[in-house]
């Protein structure tokens, strides 16, 4: 018998369990739909939050946002995703690489919604951005 680094899906009937649950992927992740948006994330700020460049990061405009939880906002014409610290005024990295970010009174600041769920994505969408 051959050694061969193919792998065959003949099996998998036998070998796979699933649970068929009768609803779509949008069901599953987004809690508001007519208040989610989607975005994708850029860089390696946020890591060690799970989030990594490229991931698809599902944006809800209707959760309640709170200390600690990772947005989306417009900071000074541009899109960030980072913790944040209400309290503080802090947009927050999730590297010690990169330093946070105090929201000052003159600064452009707009929280667009709060990331509830991030998709690592294997491979490029077909579709164009």
């Amino acid at each position: 018998m051959q050694s061969s680094n193919i792998i065959t899906l003949d099996n998998c009937q036998n070998a796979c369990e699933y649970i068929a649950l009768n609803k779509t992927i949008e069901q599953l992740i987004v809690d508001h739909p007519n208040a989610t948006f989607y975005g994708f994330a850029s860089g390696n700020s946020m890591e060690n939050a799970g989030i990594f460049d490229g991931d698809l990061l599902i944006i809800d405009r209707a959760a309640d946002c709170d200390t600690g939880d990772i947005i989306v906002a417009l900071y000074n014409g541009a899109f960030v995703c980072k913790i944040i610290d209400k309290y503080k005024r802090l947009l927050i990295s999730a590297s010690a690489a990169y330093p946070a970010i105090y929201i000052k009174n003159s600064d452009e600041f707009c929280i667009e919604g709060v990331v509830t769920r991030s998709i690592r994505l294997f491979k490029k969408p077909s579709l164009t951005i």
